[in-house]
């Protein structure tokens, strides 16, 4: 069998590296554990690789009381509950109150793609607890009996926003990729995608000023991707074709979303600091 070969889509550009990482993955089966600042595009990769895969995607956004058990299914104790009190439905039919989480759809379906969000946001216990029912490939629910075995093994992709330290065994079992921050000409051909017409002259003046504003000392949070082009976009709806780094940028809160960052802003410019030639 050849060697899959992910290249991004039409709306989501690639790296060499990160294609190498999810061709890798793909090939061995095994979850695809993506880092990175946020903003760096790790939740629309998932969406990128459904979509070339042809896939359904099932999102699973992880919390902090998130349980492995929560992604297989729950019981819904409190809806049976309620139509025993006021009549609605057979309540000794158990299955009507199973509901399948992403992961035991995911085993269900067949052919998916799972993104797991945020892992690190979980106790420690989650992520070996998660890769122990991925391993098994199937669960039995006890309020039924009844098994269901995944037929293929999930495409499943796990986003960090390294926040915490995940287990080495955990680690021992993905492939890894870390999503650096795209560089200018990288992050030029991304704002093209999404605004195929902005003019030249603003799309250069605004590269430049956000990638010094990014470079400013004392900010907590840099602005990100996601957030230049909201940025470029109000840019173009309010008619503006020039900016600069300076103490009137247009629309700084859809760059800086901090209060301690907008004071760092308000004190690195009156230090009279600009962008670089």
């Amino acid at each position: 069998m050849p060697l899959p070969s992910f290249r991004g889509t039409s709306n989501y550009l690639t790296s060499s590296s990160l294609e190498s990482a999810v061709n890798c993955a793909l090939a061995l089966q095994r979850p695809l554990l993506v880092r990175g600042e946020p903003g760096t595009g790790k939740t629309q990769l998932a969406e990128a690789l459904a979509a070339s895969l042809s896939m359904p995607l099932l999102h699973w956004p992880v919390k902090s009381t998130t349980k492995a058990q929560d992604g297989l299914y729950v019981y819904d104790t409190v809806q049976r509950l309620y139509d025993s009190r006021f009549g609605d439905g057979d309540v000794k039919d158990i299955r009507r109150y199973i509901k399948m989480g992403p992961l035991g759809r995911a085993f269900q379906q067949g052919n998916a793609c799972l993104l797991i969000d945020e892992i690190d946001k979980a106790d420690l216990e989650f992520p070996n607890d998660l890769l122990h029912e991925l391993d098994k490939m199937r669960f039995t629910v006890a309020e039924t009996g009844d098994e269901i075995i995944a037929s293929v093994r999930p495409v499943v992709v796990i986003t960090s926003n390294a926040e915490k330290e995940l287990p080495d065994a955990f680690l021992r079992r993905c492939v890894f990729h870390f999503i650096e921050f795209p560089e200018r000409d990288l992050m030029t051909r991304i704002v093209r995608v999404h605004h195929p017409e902005l003019e030249e002259k603003l799309l250069e003046q605004a590269m430049k000023t956000f990638y010094a504003l990014r470079e400013l000392p004392g900010l907590r949070k840099r602005p990100s991707t996601s957030e230049l082009i909201d940025w470029i976009a109000v840019l173009k709806k309010a008619g503006i074709g020039s900016v600069e780094l300076d103490a009137s940028l247009p629309f700084l809160g859809a760059l800086i979303k901090r209060e301690q960052d907008l004071i760092a802003f308000g004190e690195a410019m009156q230090r009279g600091r600009r962008v670089r030639a």
